[in-house]
């Protein structure tokens, strides 16, 4: 629709706020380099410049996006290479100059810049200026269109080609308009040169936009909604005739584009390519960040009022609104009614996310699927729990992306602290999160999946990194509680303890082993003392539980007896014996919630922890008693003077 408007709308808000652009200008020496940034600062063309130019800034408003350029002219000595590279690694756009009377300059482009900038990781975008247009020798000719076309194809990086004269002052500012350009309003994002068409990240985002100006939900944004969407995103309304040109445009090259309603979201996507086909990027910019997106197709952070932790030991859990609208999604995509969401479902809920969340790890394969590998609304509100529980903010942002209409600012909130639930000896907390450790082949993995109703496998893979399993678990009198189990790979250990908040996260530790194995039992019990001594170290210490697995084998003697021994030492519950291959674990998680529900209880204290106890008390009834005594002292010493005082006044 902002077809039928001046360009003065290309520009208005909702872009990403930068406070100012740097551009450095490489290439090799005499290329132009320093001339070309003189020209531009002052409009006018002069002989007599430096060799090296200091930053010149130069004002906001000299393009529309009122955005501070400061041009970096960067040395071509081998000398001050080093200078150069890092004032490449901090540009946010790069200029590349080669002398249009020189076509060695410009081979160098291709042979040694272009692959230099890939070296140093330089993530910003090139424009590609051919300099000293004005001396160019027409029989000698080096051909913009013969050479920028193979560059461009080889270097993506490559956004722009163009040619320009500092003498003449021909097409000066255009290269730093169109440097200005490709970091505001770049088009990589929205478009894929190789399929010709719009990029699917861009495709998400438009749906997006098209789903939330459809306020009726018909399919099809009608005059009304339409004008909407145009003032919305630059402050001007459409007339009808306007309205009118532009469905009939849309209907001859897109005749699925309009329908007798209105605009259909075919017509909405043809519309925004010929943005790009008519070089109005701004405008596709424009409608992108009046509706959230970055530069990378994402919500922007300051749409993202994520509540901050105050301390390492608090989670981040859905509030009872953000539940309700996920039931409410999930009774929506169930269209067939059989309560569960087929992977073509969840596709279509995350269409208007930039991609599923859910489809790489951790999050993939981390919940319970029906027979048909299907999600059940346990398994949808527990990878929701979970991702929120590792990442707020792309819990939040994935909310956002889906429909959710509330106030962001309360779909999330932030538990109390873990040690105040001690104190307390309770806790308000709907998500557990419960660390599984244990030696290689112990059970752990066969603990996770039991978890998520998979059948028994008695094949053993080693697992390498961590691994989550999230699911509802219903206690007695109805009570539902979100559990999330976190395998610790046993090599992996180490490096989990190296973290000093390693601990602050969990509402309970399981220690895993083979009944029948002693060996694996040691394993258990040094990964305890040392999860102990770290808690106690920490401040962070953690409900603790033995999980004796593998019951259907005959136990170790001495497994069996050390390990109750050891449990009774440190004050936590005796071992929990448990069978996944007979499928009787189903009571272990319903004791694992319960641990958790009562943060007070099976808290292991170490023998040095203990002396350490028994030393403060100690010291406390000594302090105690010295005070009593000081006390009575001084009372004593008070009596005394009064009766000397009275006696005195009596004589």
């Amino acid at each position: 629709m902002v077809l039928l408007l001046g360009p003065s709308t290309f520009f208005s808000g909702g872009r990403r706020r930068i406070r100012e652009l740097r551009i450095a200008v490489a290439g090799d020496a005499s290329t132009g380099k320093s001339t070309l940034i003189a020209a531009m600062a002052s409009g006018s063309y002069s002989e007599s410049v430096p060799p090296l130019l200091p930053p010149t800034r130069l004002p906001h408003n000299l393009f529309n996006d009122s955005v501070p350029l400061i041009l970096i002219d960067t040395p071509s000595s081998l000398d001050k290479q080093g200078t150069r590279n890092e004032e490449l690694k901090q540009a946010d756009a790069v200029v590349l100059t080669y002398d249009c009377e020189e076509r060695a300059t410009f081979e160098r482009l291709s042979s040694y810049w272009l692959p230099e900038l890939r070296r140093l990781e330089v993530k910003a975008p090139v424009v590609v200026v051919g300099c000293k247009l004005d001396l160019r020798d027409d029989s000698r000719l080096v051909s913009l269109e013969s050479f920028t076309s193979q560059i461009m194809q080889q270097f993506k990086e490559v956004v722009t080609c163009i040619e320009c004269s500092a003498a003449t002052m021909y097409q000066v500012p255009e290269v730093f308009y169109f440097a200005q350009k490709s970091v505001l309003h770049p088009v990589d994002p929205l478009f894929d040169y190789e399929r010709n068409a719009l990029t699917d990240r861009c495709v998400r985002a438009l749906r997006r936009i098209f789903v939330i100006c459809d306020q009726d939900m018909d399919g099809a944004l009608n005059d009304e909604e339409l004008n909407e969407y145009q003032v919305r995103c630059f402050n001007a309304p459409l007339q009808p005739s306007e309205i009118a040109r532009v469905k009939r445009l849309i209907e001859q090259k897109v005749p699925e584009g309009v329908n007798y309603t209105g605009l259909t979201f075919p017509g909405f996507i043809y519309i925004h390519n010929m943005y790009l086909k008519k070089g109005s990027t701004e405008t596709f910019w424009t409608v992108l960040r009046k509706f959230g997106y970055d530069n990378n197709l994402k919500l922007r952070d300051d749409c993202l009022p994520v509540p901050s932790k105050k301390a390492p030991d608090q989670s981040v859990e859905l509030t009872s609104e953000a539940i309700e609208f996920l039931n409410g999604t999930f009774r929506l995509l169930d269209t067939d009614k059989d309560r569960s969401l087929c992977p073509a479902e969840v596709d279509k809920l995350f269409n208007t996310a930039p991609e599923s969340p859910w489809n790489d790890a951790p999050y993939k394969d981390a919940t319970e699927k029906t027979s048909m590998g299907y999600a059940s609304l346990k398994g949808f509100l527990s990878q929701w729990a979970l991702m929120t529980l590792l990442d707020p903010t792309l819990s939040l942002a994935n909310l956002i992306y889906i429909g959710y209409s509330g106030n962001p600012a309360t779909a999330l909130q932030v538990t109390r602290r873990r040690s105040a639930d001690r104190k307390k000896q309770t806790t308000e907390r709907n998500v557990f999160q419960c660390y599984v450790l244990g030696s290689k082949n112990a059970g752990k993995s066969a603990l996770l999946n039991s978890f998520l109703e998979r059948p028994f496998s008695d094949s053993y893979t080693p697992t390498t990194v961590e691994q989550y399993a999230a699911n509802v678990v219903e206690l007695i009198g109805g009570t539902r509680k979100t559990l999330i189990l976190c395998e610790i790979p046993e090599d992996g250990v180490s490096k989990f303890l190296s973290n000093q908040n390693c601990l602050a996260a969990c509402d309970v530790a399981l220690f895993v082993y083979d009944s029948s194995d002693e060996h694996s039992w040691r394993k258990s019990r040094d990964l305890l003392e040392r999860v102990v001594r770290k808690g106690e170290l920490t401040g962070y210490r953690v409900p603790c539980l033995l999980i004796a697995a593998k019951d259907d084998l005959t136990p170790h003697p001495r497994a069996l007896l050390d390990s109750v021994k050891v449990a009774q030492q440190l004050g936590i519950e005796v071992p929990i014996h448990v069978s996944m291959k007979l499928d009787d674990s189903s009571y272990v998680y319903q004791k694992i919630v319960k641990a958790a529900e009562h943060p007070h209880l099976n808290i292991p204290e170490s023998e040095t922890a203990k002396k350490r106890k028994q030393q403060q008390q100690f010291f406390y009834q000594s302090l105690m008693f010295a005070l009593v005594g000081a006390a009575v002292a001084a009372f004593g010493l008070s009596v005394s003077r009064a009766r000397a005082i009275k006696k005195s006044s009596v004589t």
